[in-house]
């Protein structure tokens, strides 16, 4: 009995990059702007702030709030997300244990869990599932992030030599994230069927449409070709600790799980997503390495171009998604 290995056509590679390419494409618009001189730092500080407060906010609402409870808020798929990605974080920290030094294990550990999923992660399930997928990826980008601040806020805690983790202030941190408040005040409207003006609606769409271009623009005013150069073995690792292994995990357990088409999409988009900007943000605070986390957010970023198509690629040939 033979076998033959799948071919890989033309339409299918347009259609893999016409998810991915459009997304980084933004990214590389960032870069060229900020190399020619056109944004400067306090334009990607003011910018990356407005996203986060208002224009992000914004567009979760919105997105949940045009959702079909039980279709498009598949809270089951998001439970095992969560479910996973916990997993997977303490699979990490027992490989740091083994393989990194003990001074940067916790900016190790955060940088090869903590994905981008509210702008890289979202903008790709947008741009592959439209309107599943901006509404069913809010909900798992506020999952996350909620995961994301509990599980780095320990690690960091754990190797700082200058803060310590107490559970009112990670509790805090939660109640006041602005895209944690978008999303809690969205579901009580969704679930009760209850419409805003039309006006209302429109003006917040204007809004929330300056929300992923512009993070985008961020992300790549913010890339460094420098740093991602100067990156060691350590930075390599966690980079392919976040794009390569964790979505092969993840995806693994959600095959055996029974997940495929749109859902299986979803998982492998979030999973696969770079490392947060915000990680060398905490990492910062907590007196770690921040040029270890500068360096895992630049390389994982820049490797993630591949990385996530060729991923969707594999994914499409095998027809799991």
């Amino acid at each position: 009995m033979s076998t033959r290995s799948p071919v890989i056509d033309l339409p299918l590679l347009s259609s893999t990059l016409g998810v991915s390419l459009p997304v980084f494409t933004m990214v590389f618009i960032g870069a060229a702007l900020r190399r020619l001189g056109w944004i400067d730092q306090s334009f990607v500080n003011t910018a990356s702030s407005l996203v986060f407060r208002v224009t992000m906010p914004t567009l979760l609402f919105l997105s949940l709030l045009r959702a079909t409870p039980g279709d498009d808020l598949k809270l089951e798929l998001v439970a095992f997300y969560l479910g996973i990605s916990a997993v997977i974080f303490f699979i990490i920290w027992a490989w740091a244990l083994w393989r990194c030094p003990r001074e940067d294990r916790g900016v190790y550990v955060q940088g090869a869990f903590r994905g981008n999923c509210g702008i890289v992660g979202l903008a790709l399930s947008a741009n592959m599932y439209g309107s599943t997928g901006l509404s069913l990826g809010s909900i798992m980008a506020g999952g996350i992030i909620i995961v994301n601040l509990v599980m780095s806020a320990i690690v960091l805690s754990v190797y700082s030599p200058v803060v310590s983790s107490r559970p009112l202030d990670i509790l805090k941190d939660v109640a006041t994230n602005p895209l944690i408040i978008g999303i809690a005040a969205a579901l009580p409207l969704t679930y009760l069927h209850l419409d805003l003006p039309s006006w209302l609606m429109t003006s917040g769409d204007y809004l929330a449409s300056l929300s992923l271009p512009l993070a985008l623009i961020c992300i790549g005013g913010s890339l460094s070709i420098k740093a991602a150069r100067e990156s060691g073995a350590l930075a390599l690792s966690a980079s392919l600790w976040k794009l390569v292994l964790m979505p092969a995990i993840g995806v693994g357990l959600a095959l055996a799980a029974g997940y495929r088409d749109t859902e299986l999409g979803m998982l492998f988009l979030f999973l696969g997503s770079p490392t947060a900007a915000v990680a060398y943000v905490m990492a910062r605070g907590a007196g770690a390495n921040e040029r270890l986390a500068a360096n895992i957010i630049m390389l994982s970023t820049l490797l993630s171009i591949v990385t996530i198509s060729l991923g969707l690629l594999l994914l499409s040939v095998w027809r799991l998604i």
